[in-house]
């Protein structure tokens, strides 16, 4: 985990949480970048793309579906997207970026900016109580 996380540019941990800036949303086809803040989906698709990844611009539920650009993984290594929500559902889930052991870096309105949860931290909130699994994003045949 240390590696991933260390080699994270200083700017992706001052990223404020807002909720109306997801993938395709006119907030960000408006204004790039993560400054103007993010939710945990374009938040997660950036720190991909940050080390080379290009997952695609797809909302929770269509992710969890997905089988073109991602595959579902048993065990998530680093780099690959985890879900979690209240119910076993994919509409409206949170997605993070799996660091390594049992951490995981998202962007969630509770906190307002990045930070590392254990799977504990997700099990221990309603909202996140139900980790619905890992979706690994393939690589892009150039």
């Amino acid at each position: 985990m240390e590696p991933l996380i260390t080699s994270l540019p200083a700017e992706f941990w001052t990223v404020p949480y807002d909720g109306s800036r997801f993938p395709g949303a006119a907030a960000v086809t408006a204004q790039s970048g993560l400054a103007a803040g993010a939710n945990c989906q374009l938040f997660a698709y950036e720190v991909l793309r940050h080390f080379g990844l290009t997952p695609p611009e797809l909302r929770s539920s269509e992710l969890w579906s997905d089988t073109e650009a991602t595959v579902h993984v048993p065990v998530p290594q680093p780099l690959d997207l985890v879900l979690f929500n209240s119910t076993a559902r994919a509409y409206g889930a949170h997605v993070g970026v799996h660091v390594g052991d049992d951490a995981i870096l998202h962007l969630c309105a509770e906190v307002g900016h990045p930070t590392v949860w254990a799977g504990a931290d997700f099990a221990a909130r309603e909202r996140y109580a139900v980790r619905l699994g890992a979706k690994r994003v393939l690589p892009r045949p150039s």
